[in-house]
């Protein structure tokens, strides 16, 4: 029997130009993805590619019960999330990364596009992903665009399990193979698995007064711990342009991780 695998979009392997890469949320999902990104950016370079653009989105602005669990100091408290993420990581890498302090799908123009190569989804609801994917769908009209929207990478979780998700925008043309089946189109979160995230929003949703009474409804790593494996996903796709897995089920509880396959 044949396996199922899915071919990565030839831009990703020789870009001649930096992959444009959409980050929405800062938060704890977000900012330790960031490090992650900035750590594949790195690496990309030591082998001659020409790497990541960054862009991180987000309209939220540092509180207390972030510390800790979110990679932000007392210092940055009021500051909005992208801003102060995106100073730290420029300076540290010498990148030329960017910040937008506003909500992915509040506003775009034609001047003010939300087109990327890929787009990376740390947020907390239903609706925002579905909102999310919506301004992806009318961005991806812009077919011939240098960064026409090609994948969408999922990150979700609850108090001790998570999910990452990565989808395709679209169908993305598939090379012919006599020793695999290759898959053109991948399905997204919103679309395979909606009474998962419905059933998930159904918790607890009150903004925590301490770092104490975060911790009590979101462990300290689970959020670093979808990070490093969903950006292990990345890093095969641009080193092996070929992926059996598209994602993966997490629950830190008892240390258990179910790869979804392609």
């Amino acid at each position: 029997m044949k396996t199922r695998v899915h071919i990565v979009h030839p831009s990703f392997l020789n870009p001649a130009n930096p992959i444009s890469v959409n980050l929405i949320g800062a938060g704890g999902t977000g900012s330790q993805m960031l490090t992650a990104l900035a750590k594949i950016n790195a690496a990309l370079g030591a082998f001659g590619h020409a790497g990541l653009q960054v862009t991180v989105f987000d309209d939220d602005t540092v509180e207390r019960p972030n510390l800790a669990r979110q990679l932000f100091t007392e210092y940055e408290i009021g500051m909005n999330k992208a801003v102060v993420l995106i100073n730290r990581y420029n300076c540290f890498f010498g990148t030329n990364w960017k910040a937008v302090p506003e909500r992915f799908e509040s506003f775009c123009s034609e001047d003010n596009n939300r087109s990327a190569k890929l787009t990376i989804s740390c947020v907390d609801t239903l609706s925002a992903r579905i909102a999310i994917e919506k301004t992806i769908a009318l961005q991806a009209i812009k077919a011939n665009h240098r960064d026409s929207c090609l994948y969408l990478m999922d990150f979700g979780n609850s108090k001790d399990s998570g999910q990452v998700v990565l989808s395709t925008i679209g169908k993305i043309k598939q090379a012919e193979s006599k020793k695999n089946t290759t898959v053109d189109s991948l399905p997204s979160l919103t679309t395979e698995y909606a009474e998962l995230l419905a059933s998930s929003e159904q918790g607890d949703d009150t903004p925590s007064c301490s770092l104490a009474e975060a911790l009590d409804k979101q462990e300290l790593f689970i959020n670093p711990v979808l990070a490093n494996i969903g950006a292990s996903l990345l890093w095969t796709m641009f080193r092996d342009g070929i992926i059996q897995y598209r994602g993966f089920f997490l629950n830190l509880g008892d240390f258990r991780t179910q790869p979804i396959v392609v």
